[in-house]
């Protein structure tokens, strides 16, 4: 194992197996809703068997509401189709030690039919089939996810006896960029960092957000898969190890009336050779051909694939004019009002998509942004002028507005069907289809404090 990397290989396991400093392998995955789950594998069984052959789970994981109900509508899964296994395939590359779980290493798995093929509407498998269409043009993607959460004093158990109400954040009042109050949550961000970089990854830093007891921990940036692997695995230990220090955190799009918990995704192209294909030191941006013909297809395709950006009921609260997310589908220079922010330069060259929240999962998020960028680059789409100045006021067109607008868009889009295929589409329509009558059906806090005297 390299020093402080994390990552082991297949043999340094077995070893760590052997000597009993590994008993328990986490064999686990990313679902549509951005969670990972699994099984817990006893370190020896892996080693023996599970490696070779992976490990068999229902294949109602891709085809549940959040609250894990299984429900109607899903092509792959359902009481008329028994459901059966689909086996997790583990990817050798992504295995690594869980330094704040005692004895236990984790491997993300593939999902694979028990026919060997595979899984297509899984978020990492969408993903990779646009990774497939970017290698047959010699193209190699590097992503950046900057994902910030909320921290709160209360312990998750704590917060869910409260229902979620009333609880502590662990500041008092905004703390962008600020030191003094961040250094209260020291202890926790501390652990979550170095525990991070001790499973394999790369922490740059934390800084404090603006709503109360808001952070940002953000990694270096890392091939697209790796990335949107890793920040699973951030996700869910950052959790975990909260849960450990008695707090809780969350990453849902908006909590409060409060700046809302952002993702946003950086993403550069480069040639198979490491070539920086979007810099051009002629242009008056820095910005290559190809690199504006990218960004044409993000402003083509944004609004149509807005529900893999914003897959939640709760993502769409945080389209606020002057909040710092965004609401315009226009493009700028390090113009912060945009919903796309060119920024850097040479190999550094990259757009920012500040439309995702928290609640996004990145495989299906970044798959979006290669199938627009692509869409952009096989049409050699023109790029509309540079935005200046507000774009919260500059009249141009909008990101959608709900889920259920979103989902009309995605239902729709040519482009959406051609780059991921109507299994995809079907798959994630009926999820966004599932969250909207759940939550037509239900009654809420506020219409109870409008309604229960009042009308």
């Amino acid at each position: 194992m390299t020093p402080r990397s994390g990552n082991l290989s297949l043999e340094e396991l077995t070893a760590l197996v052997r000597i009993g400093e590994i008993d328990t392998v986490i064999v686990a995955f990313t679902d549509m809703q951005g969670r990972l789950v699994g099984k817990r594998v006893s370190a020896r069984l892996f080693v023996e068997d599970a490696a070779e052959h992976g490990v068999e789970c229902c294949n109602y994981l891709l085809a549940v509401d959040v609250e894990m109900n299984t429900v109607d509508g899903y092509a792959m899964s359902g009481w008329e189709r028994g459901y059966g296994d689909m086996a997790m395939i583990p990817d050798f590359d992504t295995l690594r030690v869980v330094p704040w779980l005692p004895t236990t290493a984790m491997v993300t798995a593939d999902l694979q039919w028990l026919d060997h093929s595979p899984v297509v509407a899984s978020p990492r498998q969408i993903l990779k089939a646009q990774l497939e269409r970017l290698s047959e043009r010699g193209l190699v993607p590097f992503v950046g996810t900057e994902l910030e959460f909320i921290v709160f004093d209360d312990s998750y158990r704590q917060a869910w006896a409260k229902g979620y109400r009333e609880l502590t954040p662990a500041s008092d009042y905004n703390i962008d960029y600020a030191l003094l109050a961040s250094t209260r949550m020291e202890p926790l961000l501390r652990d979550i960092r170095n525990s991070m970089d001790a499973a394999g990854m790369y922490s740059e830093g934390v800084k404090g957000e603006c709503n109360l007891g808001q952070q940002e921990i953000a990694f270096r940036y890392a091939h697209a898969l790796a990335t949107c692997d890793n920040h699973s695995i951030y996700k869910n230990g950052a959790k975990e190890i909260a849960d450990a220090h008695g707090k809780s955190l969350t990453f849902m799009a908006k909590f409060n009336e409060r700046e809302g918990n952002s993702c946003h995704i950086h993403i550069s192209l480069r040639g198979a050779d490491g070539e920086a294909v979007f810099a051009d030191a002629t242009d008056e941006h820095g910005m290559s051909k190809m690199f504006r013909h990218f960004m044409a297809g993000q402003l083509a395709a944004m609004r149509e694939l807005t529900l893999f950006f914003a897959p939640n009921i709760n993502s769409y609260k945080r389209f606020v004019d002057g909040s710092f997310a965004p609401t315009a589908v226009a493009w700028g220079i390090d113009n912060r009002t945009c919903s796309l922010r060119v920024v850097g330069r040479g190999h550094g060259m990259r757009v920012e998509n500040r439309v995702p929240g928290g609640d996004v999962n990145q495989y299906l998020a970044v798959a979006a942004l290669i199938a627009a960028g692509l869409h952009g680059i096989e049409n050699e789409l023109e790029l509309e002028d540079v935005f200046v100045g507000n774009a919260y006021t500059g009249g141009a067109e909008r990101v959608p507005s709900s889920l259920r607008e979103a989902a009309a868009l995605f239902a729709e889009s040519a482009i959406a069907r051609e780059a991921f295929g109507d299994e995809v589409v079907e798959h994630y329509l009926n999820n966004a289809a599932v969250e909207l009558a759940a939550y037509d059906a239900a009654v809420t806090d506020w219409e109870r404090i409008r309604g229960f005297e009042r009308l």
